[in-house]
């Protein structure tokens, strides 16, 4: 697979490309899935449905990727807490976590719960190419915990900050928490077929440095630690966002590590590109206009070359209405761009 092979750093003829929120409502035809199903949950749920999302960017760009179709808080879901997805507001928990009793309550060994995830996995690779990687992949301890605390995504993290500095032990219990069920989750993720996994820290950036390191990157490098020591030849990805400036004091034990497009890559490269295989950067608003588009590739294959060890992608997921036809068009200037 040459997406496995780049992400350790193997020679490949081309330097492979796959886009974060590449199954979504840009595609007309996840659209006429979508209304098949009464709610979000029902959809991630349902083995058929998500497993047809899950290829569509296959079959429709010609990625050199599928990611799971699923999402990061399907594990708190799994471990007591009631979730909905509410039209223009998104996910929200209608109970949050915020006492050490209630961190007490939720049930463990939730990753048993999340059998349809698994079913999924089997499903997808048991119909995907076979030089077609699969990517499983979770939310970050940090991240998980913030949307727990707060109910929903938040501008100010304003119940999870006056937490973290004022009662730490009980985010510490959490992200402990958190942290046992992930390692185990993707574990089972590997056995249903996965061959990498992404974990994704979308609020990374909402903490300084030393609390990011101490109430975030801690908890990643226990969990890649732990996959590594078990799953030695499944490459790991770790998507920090918004930590660019951090960058240098980022070490843990994966292979492939995500840019979002406010870190320049030629930074990246410098300060990383000896100890990770890189992952990025376009900005995606980019594919709105078939010109910005066309610049935004040049310059990151000019910055990180042809040398093998490097994975086209998104600086951030896919918008709701970008132009099918530029996805398609970014897969093949990529391929055509990077050749060897």
């Amino acid at each position: 697979m040459i997406f496995i092979d780049a992400c350790f750093r193997r020679a490949t003829p081309y330097t492979p490309i796959w886009m974060m929120r590449q199954a979504g409502r840009y595609l007309r035809e996840y659209q006429e899935v979508r209304q098949q199903a009464k709610n979000f949950l029902d959809l991630c749920a349902n083995v058929k449905w998500a497993t047809e999302i899950t290829l569509q960017p296959i079959e429709i760009l010609d990625v050199d990727a599928a990611i799971l179709f699923s999402d990061i808080l399907l594990l708190p879901y799994a471990m007591g807490l009631p979730l909905e997805f509410a039209p223009q507001i998104g996910p929200r928990f209608l109970e949050t976590v915020r006492t050490l009793e209630q961190v007490k309550a939720l049930y463990s060994h939730a990753y048993k719960r999340l059998t349809y995830v698994y079913d999924t996995l089997t499903s997808v690779r048991a119909r995907l190419d076979k030089d077609k990687a699969l990517i499983g992949f979770s939310g970050a301890p940090w991240t998980l915990a913030t949307y727990m605390i707060e109910g929903q995504g938040s501008k100010t993290y304003h119940h999870s900050k006056k937490m973290l500095y004022s009662q730490p032990e009980i985010v510490h219990a959490l992200l402990e928490k958190l942290t046992s069920e992930l390692i185990a989750y993707l574990s089972k993720q590997i056995e249903a077929g996965a061959n990498a996994l992404m974990i994704f820290d979308s609020w990374a950036g909402a903490l300084e440095l030393e609390a990011y390191l101490t109430f975030g990157w801690d908890y990643i490098q226990k969990i890649t630690h732990a996959l590594k020591a078990k799953h030695p030849n499944i490459p790991l990805i770790v998507f920090p966002k918004g930590v660019g400036a951090y960058l240098a004091h980022l070490s843990a034990e994966f292979e492939v590590f995500g840019c979002d497009w406010g870190t320049p890559l030629a930074m990246a490269k410098e300060i990383l590109g000896d100890r990770y295989v890189l992952q990025g950067n376009l900005e995606p608003a980019r594919l709105y206009s078939q010109e910005a588009m066309i610049q935004g590739v040049a310059r990151i294959l000019n910055t990180m070359g042809k040398d093998p060890g490097f994975i086209f992608n998104l600086g951030h997921g896919m918008l709701a209405d970008l132009p099918r036809a530029h996805a398609i068009e970014l897969v093949s200037l990529v391929r055509q761009k990077s050749r060897r």
